[in-house]
């Protein structure tokens, strides 16, 4: 019997849902369903409309979003896994929700779209599509130096996935799965470094290809080692914010006597994607305009104050994202954020940008070292490196990525669907 089985890539930015067949006579190679429209992405975004109590995913819940409509918005969930938040609800309408069951809610949206395929393959009298069983994609380390944290990371991201109807579950490594996709379209044996560069996390591991390897269902040894950080794209955003942005809005400033400079964390907390949500609450009003009131510089509390009082947070931060993808290919660019009260024009520099994230970089170096050291082999041995993941792009990660292997084929696999294509690829394996 035809079958086909699915792998979900739960992305911090992105989602993808990939489809492969197992069964004799079945040689379709792996896909990715549309999950948006014609698009093979999900921006791994919700939206609560208190407007018309709808809820909205991916690019409508960011369009929805920063076309001014009343709601609340969410990204970056992935971020919260592991996390103290995780332990906590958060008011959204009427209702207080987990963040399990936020997180659950995301992943019944993409549900909704396999099922949808499995009833056009019924339909078209294709391969049936398995409904129960998935491989979902978990980073090397969700948590960093805290195990216990890391465990219950996949835990809760089993739990949402199975509170949505898998009842058959298992994970398997980003970097792994991505390694599977590429695995698929060689000839001879290599030996590949793969840097998966996400949303949230960044992962490295050495493995062995080759298409007989690919034949086994289990891979365990030819994964040499599987190293990993808690550093992605959004901590770049991060930091990029902090650096030129958030000045703006009153970090670094004091207090009109000289005494007091203002408290750093409202800054950060307004610069990183999953905590901007939190800030949303009349104290933190309150407490913004009472420091404005003291300022030396009041005119930049005010623009903070227009954030809470807006929401106008996660445009800011879709700004500063937009200005980081900018500087991949130029020198410098403006983060601009344009609406009634408030025009931001924020110079933004290469220069500037690696500066202030040298020490991210520094530690995905230092992962890949690690990678190499744990699997035994020297940079020399490396013959491809298999680069994924949005934050992959930035000059400054390719550079720190490849500088050591410039005798190895360098792969640029899919930014965004090499994953979810691996994972699909070991679904087939696995329940095939």
């Amino acid at each position: 019997m035809l079958r086909t089985f699915a792998g979900l890539d739960f992305g911090t930015t992105n989602s993808t849902l990939g489809l492969a067949g197992a069964g004799r006579g079945n040689n379709a190679g792996p896909r990715l369903l549309p999950v948006e429209g014609e698009a093979p992405t999900l921006p791994s975004a919700l939206f609560f409309s208190l407007e018309d109590g709808k809820t909205y995913f991916g690019r409508a819940a960011v369009f929805e979003y920063v076309d001014g409509a009343e709601g609340r918005f969410m990204r970056a969930l992935k971020s919260v896994l592991g996390s103290s938040l995780m332990e906590e609800t958060t008011q959204v309408g009427r209702m207080r929700l987990t963040f399990v069951e936020l997180i659950g809610r995301f992943l019944a949206h993409l549900r909704e779209k396999l099922e949808a395929e499995a009833r056009r393959a019924e339909a078209a009298g294709e391969a049936s599509v398995a409904l129960s069983d998935v491989v979902l994609g978990r980073p090397v380390r969700f948590v960093d130096e805290d195990d216990d944290a890391d465990r219950a990371a996949q835990d809760q991201l089993e739990a949402a996935a199975r509170s949505q109807g898998f009842s058959n579950i298992a994970f398997q490594f980003e970097p792994v799965a991505a390694a599977l996709y590429y695995e698929s379209r060689i000839a001879a044996e290599e030996l590949a470094l793969v840097v998966d560069i996400g949303g949230g996390t960044s992962d490295f591991s050495v493995v062995r290809l080759s298409p007989e390897r690919a034949q086994a269902e289990d891979r365990l040894s030819d994964i040499l080692s599987s190293t990993g950080v808690h550093v992605g794209g959004t901590d770049f955003d991060r930091l990029l914010s902090i650096a030129e942005v958030m000045p703006h809005f009153g970090l670094g400033s004091s207090t009109d006597d000289g005494k007091r400079r203002m408290p750093v964390w409202y800054f950060n907390d307004m610069a990183t994607w999953h905590r901007i949500n939190t800030l949303y609450t009349p104290k933190i009003r309150r407490d913004v305009y009472a420091l404005q009131k003291e300022a030396a510089e009041p005119e930049k509390l005010a623009r903070f104050g227009h954030l809470l009082e807006h929401r106008s947070g996660h445009r800011l931060a879709g700004a500063v994202e937009a200005a980081k993808i900018e500087l991949s290919d130029a020198d410098e660019t403006l983060i601009r954020l344009e609406e009634p009260g408030l025009d931001l024009r924020a110079p933004a520099t290469r220069e500037a940008f690696e500066a202030a994230t040298a020490e991210l970089v520094a530690r995905i170096t230092g992962a890949i070292d690690a990678a190499l050291s744990e699997a035994g082999v020297k940079a020399e041995a490396i013959e491809t490196v298999i680069l994924t993941g949005g934050g992959a792009q930035v000059p400054a990660v390719r550079a720190a990525a490849v500088s050591r292997f410039s005798h190895a084929r360098i792969a640029q696999s899919d930014a965004f669907g090499s994953v979810g294509l691996g994972l699909a690829i070991d679904a087939a394996r696995k329940f095939g």
